[in-house]
C-alpha cells in the first residue's frame, strides 16, 4: 500500500483556469518591492519574443514565466536590459531575503543617527549661534547628512537609475528627485544661498522616513507567510547518493530519476520515491495536516518534504527536483498568489500612468508656486512634498498583500489554491453543486448481498480497471469472500460509464444500466455476452460532516444542488436526509455539464465540487471548481481549490475567505484612494513639508498592510 501524500503523490504539471500555463522559469528578482516594478518587469518578459506569459509575486519577490524555447539567462538579460536585477533561482540564494532586511536595517540606523546628530546642531543654530560659529555648523552638517544620504538612500538610487537606463519610470525616480532636491536645497542654505530656514535635517528625515516605511513594508509582507514559500522551506537542499557502494552529499536538484538515496532518521526526504530497504515512521503533518506518523516500508512510496523519524531507508528516486510533488504544489501555490482579478487590472492601470502623471504634478506645483510667490526655495519645498506624498505604494499592495494572505491562510486550513482567480471566482459563487458518491458520501460503499460466486470474480476482474468507489466495494467483497478475479483483455473505462473488456471472446460490461441495457434500481449492473444483465447493489453512508456543510452553505446565502450519476432511490434518500431541494439522479457526465452550462446562461455562479472522472467536466465549465485530495488527478486539475485536509468544511471555508477577501481588496483600494484624495490636495496647498509627506505615504502603506492582515472570521 502506497503512504505517499494524497495531494503530492502523482501530482499532475500546474494546470489553472483557461488561460493559465504552467511556468517553465522562476527567476528570483531581490529589488522589486511595488506595482510599478511588476508591470516593468511582466511589459519587459512579455515583449521578448517566445515568452508566453509572466507572472510576478511580489512577497516571494520570484517571477514565473512561460517560455518554453528561451533559456533562464535569456529572461535575466533581458531585464537587466530593462533596469531589472534577476537571478536564476537556486538553494544559494534563499537567504537573500534576510540579508536585504538586515542592509536596510543598517541604512535606517545610519539616517537616524545622522539625523540626531544634525538636529543637535540645528538646535545649536536656533539658540543663537551667528556669524563663524553658524557657518561652522551649517559645514559640521554637511559632512554628517552628504555621506549619510549618500549610503542610506542607495536602495532608492539604484532602483531609480536602472529604471531610467531602461527607458522607464517607477516609484523611486520621483523618490530619489526629492531626496536629492532636499539634500541640495540644504547644501545651499548651509552656503549661504536663498533663505536659511532649510536644514539636513529635513533631507535625513526624509530618507529616514521613507526607509522605516520601505521595512515595514517588507516586514509586512514577510508576516503574511506565503504558502508557497512555506512549501519551498519543506524541500531539501541536500541529498545523500549511493554511488558504488559510497555515499556522497549532492544538492537535491541534481538528483534524478533511477539514482539510489539514503535517508536517515530526521532526514526530509528530498525527492519522491519507492523504498527499497529499511523501515521507518513517516511524519506527513507539514504536507497533509495529519500529525499522526505513518508506517512505511520494502515498495511504499514516499514523497519529498516527509520526514523520516526512525529507521533509516534506501529509496530510488522515481521523480526529482521541480517534478516532485511538493515542487509542483508550490508552483499551483506561487501561481495562485499572483492571481488576476478585475481588482488587480485597477491597481495596475493606476500604477502605470502614476510615474508620469507625479512628474508633471510636481513640475506643475513647482511652476505655480513660483508664479504666485516669487520664492523658489518655497517652490522647491513644495514640490519635493508633492513628489514623495503621492507614491502609489498604498494602491500597489492592495491586491498582492490579500491575494498572498488569503493563499497562505487557506492552505494552513488544508486547502490548496491552484488558479489565480480562484478568490474572485468564488466570492462571486451563488450555486453549489456537489457530486455524491465519494464527496457527500464516504466513498466507500459496501456490496449488499450475496451475489454469484462467478458474477462475483468477472465483476472484480472488470472493476479492477476503475477508481470508482463502486468498482472498489466489489473488489474488495471479492477479496473478503475469498473469489479471485477473472481480468478481461483490454479493460477500458468509459468515463460515467462503467468498465468493459473481452472475456474469452466475449463482451463484458460493468457499469450503468443504461449503458448495460438493464432495468431496475441497483446501483451497478453486470453484463456477460448476451446473457442477461446482473444487479450488483451497494450501502453507502455519508460523510460525518456533510450534513453541517450543507446546513452552514444554506445559512450563509447559498442554493444547494445535488448531481449524481447513481440511481433515483440512491440520491433521493441522500437528498432527503441533506435537506436539499435540488438533486437530478442517472446524470451522465455530458448531461451534468449541461446542467451547469444552462444555470451559467441563467446567470448562476455555480461551484462545482467533485472528485471522480465523471465530474471532470463540470469543475471544468463551472465559475469555479472545488476536488478532494484524494480525488483523481484529472479532478484535481480541473479545479480551483484541492481539500488536502479537512473534508468538506474546507468548502465553507473557501467560500466565506473568498468573501472577506473581495472585501478587503476593495477596502484597501478604497483606502488607497482616500488617501491620495486628502494627500495630493494638501501638498499640492503647501500644508505638508517633505518630513510630513513621507511619514504619510509610510502610513498610507502600513494601514492597507494592517488591514490586508486582520483576522478574517
Amino acid at each position: 500500500m502506497s503512504m505517499a501524500c494524497p495531494a503530492c503523490a502523482g501530482m499532475p504539471p500546474p494546470q489553472a483556469a483557461p488561460g493559465d500555463r504552467a511556468p517553465t522559469h522562476v527567476l528570483h528578482l531581490p529589488d522589486i518591492h511595488c506595482a510599478g516594478c511588476i508591470a516593468g518587469v511582466e511589459t519587459a518578459l512579455m515583449a521578448r519574443s517566445g515568452v508566453q506569459e509572466a507572472r510576478v509575486n511580489l512577497t516571494l519577490k520570484r517571477v514565473f514565466v512561460s517560455a518554453p524555447g528561451l533559456a533562464a539567462t535569456d529572461l535575466v538579460e533581458t531585464l537587466a536590459q530593462a533596469g531589472h536585477r534577476a537571478q536564476r533561482l537556486d538553494a544559494a540564494r534563499m537567504g537573500g531575503e534576510e540579508r536585504a532586511a538586515r542592509d536596510l536595517l543598517m541604512r535606517i540606523g545610519v539616517a537616524g543617527f545622522a539625523m540626531m546628530n544634525v538636529m543637535l546642531l540645528s538646535v545649536a543654530v536656533w539658540s543663537g549661534a551667528a556669524g563663524a560659529t553658524e557657518k561652522l555648523f551649517h559645514l559640521i552638517s554637511a559632512a554628517i547628512a552628504l555621506p549619510a544620504v549618500a549610503y542610506s538612500a542607495r536602495p532608492f538610487f539604484a532602483s531609480a537609475l536602472g529604471a531610467l537606463r531602461g527607458g522607464r519610470l517607477n516609484m523611486d525616480v520621483p523618490i530619489s528627485l526629492a531626496i536629492m532636491l532636499a539634500t541640495a536645497v540644504s547644501l545651499a542654505t548651509a552656503l549661504g544661498f536663498g533663505d536659511q530656514s532649510g536644514w539636513f535635517d529635513a533631507a535625513l528625515a526624509l530618507t529616514f522616513f521613507l526607509l522605516v516605511g520601505r521595512y515595514l513594508d517588507r516586514a509586512g509582507r514577510a508576516s503574511a507567510r506565503s504558502a508557497a514559500a512555506e512549501l519551498a522551506a519543506l524541500e531539501a537542499p541536500q541529498a545523500l547518493l549511493i554511488e558504488g557502494g559510497t555515499e556522497r552529499i549532492v544538492d537535491a536538484d541534481n538528483l534524478a530519476a533511477g539514482d539510489l538515496i539514503r535517508v536517515r532518521p530526521g532526514d526530509r526526504i528530498p525527492a519522491d520515491g519507492t523504498i527499497l530497504s529499511g523501515r521507518t515512521d513517516l511524519d506527513r503533518s507539514a504536507l497533509t495536516g495529519e500529525s499522526a506518523p505513518e508506517s512505511a516500508g520494502v515498495g511504499d512510496s514516499v514523497a519529498a518534504g516527509e520526514t523520516c523519524l526512525t529507521g533509516a531507508l534506501e529509496v530510488r528516486v522515481d521523480r526529482a527536483g521541480r517534478e516532485t510533488g511538493l515542487a509542483r504544489m508550490a508552483e499551483l501555490v506561487a501561481t495562485a498568489e499572483t492571481q488576476r482579478t478585475r481588482y488587480t487590472g485597477l491597481a495596475d492601470r493606476a500604477a502605470r500612468i502614476y510615474a508620469p502623471a507625479v512628474h508633471l504634478l510636481g513640475a506643475g506645483a513647482f511652476v505655480a508656486w513660483l508664479w504666485a510667490t516669487g520664492d523658489g526655495w518655497r517652490s522647491l519645498d513644495v514640490a519635493i512634498s508633492v513628489l514623495v506624498i503621492t507614491c502609489p505604494c498604498a494602491l500597489g499592495l492592495a491586491i498582492p498583500a490579500v491575494s498572498t494572505i488569503a493563499t497562505g491562510r487557506l492552505f494552513r486550513a488544508g486547502l490548496l489554491v491552484t488558479s489565480r482567480t480562484a478568490l474572485e471566482r468564488l466570492s462571486e459563487v451563488d450555486l453549489v453543486v456537489f457530486d455524491k458518491t465519494g464527496t457527500l458520501t464516504s466513498g466507500t460503499p459496501v456490496l449488499e448481498g450475496m451475489p454469484n460466486p462467478v458474477d462475483l470474480a468477472v465483476a472484480a476482474g472488470l472493476a479492477q480497471s476503475s477508481n470508482h468507489p463502486v468498482s472498489r466495494a466489489i473488489v474488495a467483497a471479492a477479496k473478503e469472500r475469498g473469489i479471485e478475479p477473472r481480468v478481461p483483455d483490454h479493460p477500458a473505462e468509459k468515463a460515467g460509464q462503467g468498465v468493459e473488456g473481452l472475456l474469452g471472446g466475449r463482451p463484458v460490461r460493468l457499469g450503468r444500466k443504461e449503458w448495460i441495457g438493464a432495468k431496475g434500481d441497483a446501483a451497478v449492473w453486470l453484463r456477460l455476452g448476451d446473457a442477461p444483465p446482473v444487479p450488483f447493489t451497494t450501502r453507502e453512508t455519508l460523510r460525518d460532516e456533510a450534513a453541517d456543510t450543507i446546513a452552514t452553505l444554506r445559512s450563509d446565502g447559498y442554493e444547494v444542488a445535488l448531481l449524481s450519476g447513481d440511481t433515483a432511490s440512491a440520491v433521493a434518500r441522500i437528498a432527503a436526509t441533506l435537506d436539499i431541494d435540488r438533486a437530478e439522479a442517472g446524470m451522465t457526465p455530458e448531461q451534468k455539464v449541461a446542467w451547469v452550462e444552462d444555470a451559467a446562461r441563467q446567470g448562476r455562479k455555480v461551484l462545482m465540487v467533485g472528485d471522480g472522472l465523471n465530474d471532470t467536466g463540470c469543475l471544468a465549465v463551472a465559475h469555479a471548481g472545488i476536488a478532494p485530495g484524494s480525488g483523481l488527478d484529472a479532478a484535481r486539475s480541473a479545479s480551483d481549490v484541492v481539500l488536502l485536509s479537512g473534508g468538506l468544511p474546507g468548502v465553507v471555508k473557501a467560500l466565506r475567505t473568498a468573501r472577506q477577501s473581495a472585501a478587503r481588496m476593495r477596502q484597501n483600494i478604497g483606502l488607497a484612494a482616500a488617501y491620495n484624495a486628502v494627500s495630493i490636495p494638501v501638498a499640492l496647498l503647501g500644508l505638508a513639508s517633505p518630513v510630513l509627506a513621507a511619514l504619510a505615504m509610510s502610513t498610507s502603506s502600513l494601514t492597507v498592510s494592517a488591514n490586508a492582515m486582520r483576522r478574517m472570521r
